[in-house]
């Protein structure tokens, strides 16, 4: 039984095709990086699992069934578009919320302030909204979101607004999830963040899902053939199976055929590997060499680059 399952969901606004077919899972207890550039579709697929509006075509399944309003109260949605009510006051929005989603109005109450404290702002329970900074505003609603603890958690942009400590807060929140065994989708323009926390990513792309699957699979599948060696004395002239070297401590360095390098200091390398040759082979000629290797593994490419690789339509 699939946790939630989107299957060939189409929608259209007039002659736009916002989301073109799409189908994939989003497996229980992982954090899931739904990604795309603006206007790829990612929000028109969030407002449909939230029954915000209605697919043209296909369907969704959540918690091993259609969807329906008893299950959407089991999921938190975090929208790109804020929407704290700014002439109520803080903690009477967040009892609201709270409300919403099936809490009786003391127990959400008790949450609010709960959660008040936890993000560092009890001071804030009796204050008016629209007396909040935008940062704040933002904690707030991160924390209404989580209030009545979803089984799912769907999070549109939640760092948008905050700075490094409340970024590494959220990204906390995050991770408490995963072990206690929720799930949480997030949708980021921050790829480092992405990386670091999603277990499995979708990249929807003019409405179309280009890229899915375990976040180090789509690493491997879009890496180049790439090597990198951390070692100690001078690479000789000639390396067999080397397609091209380059420092990896010189970003600006381009890559070269392989050559004289290095002064015996630690260095590392990027080494591209030649048609037909495997990283072991690579290794043993290195060894074969008398280098002192100190690191050798297979260089995967950051995500940021798999994005824009995919989307600009280029291929590894």
């Amino acid at each position: 039984m699939s946790f939630l399952a989107f299957d060939g969901i189409r929608k259209s606004y007039g002659e736009k095709r916002a989301v073109d077919g799409v189908s994939f899972e989003v497996p229980a207890g992982e954090v899931f990086g739904l990604l795309g550039p603006n206007g790829a579709g990612k929000t028109t697929l969030i407002r449909i699992l939230m029954d915000i509006i209605r697919a043209d075509a296909g369907t969704v399944t959540l918690f091993g069934k259609a969807l329906d309003g008893p299950a959407l109260d089991r999921v938190g949605y975090l929208p790109e578009e804020r929407g704290l009510y700014r002439k109520q006051k803080v903690a009477d929005v967040m009892t609201y919320f709270g409300e919403l989603k099936g809490l009786a109005r003391a127990d959400s109450r008790r949450r609010a302030i709960a959660w008040l404290s936890r993000i560092g702002m009890p001071e804030v329970a009796n204050r008016k909204v629209e007396a909040l900074s935008k940062g704040m505003a933002q904690k707030v609603q991160i924390a209404s979101t989580f209030l009545h603890e979803p089984e799912l958690a769907v999070l549109d942009e939640p760092f948008s607004g905050l700075d490094p400590i409340n970024v590494q807060f959220v990204r906390e929140l995050i991770v408490e999830r995963r072990r206690a065994g929720r799930t949480t989708i997030l949708s980021a323009h921050q790829m480092n963040l992405v990386e670091e926390l999603c277990d499995r990513v979708a990249l929807i792309h003019e409405g179309r899902l280009v890229v899915y699957g375990p976040l180090d699979e789509v690493r491997e599948r879009y890496s180049l053939p790439e090597v990198i060696v951390g070692l100690r004395g001078e690479l000789p002239a000639a390396i067999p199976g080397a397609a091209y070297v380059r420092s990896d401590d010189d970003d600006d360095c381009e890559r070269k055929e392989p050559g004289p390098l290095g002064d015996g200091a630690p260095r590392t390398w990027r080494i591209g590997l030649a048609d037909g040759t495997a990283p072991a082979d690579l290794l043993a000629a290195l060894v074969r060499a008398g280098l002192a290797i100190e690191r050798f593994e297979k260089a995967l490419t950051p995500l940021e680059e798999i994005f824009i690789r995919v989307v600009q339509g280029e291929r590894a």
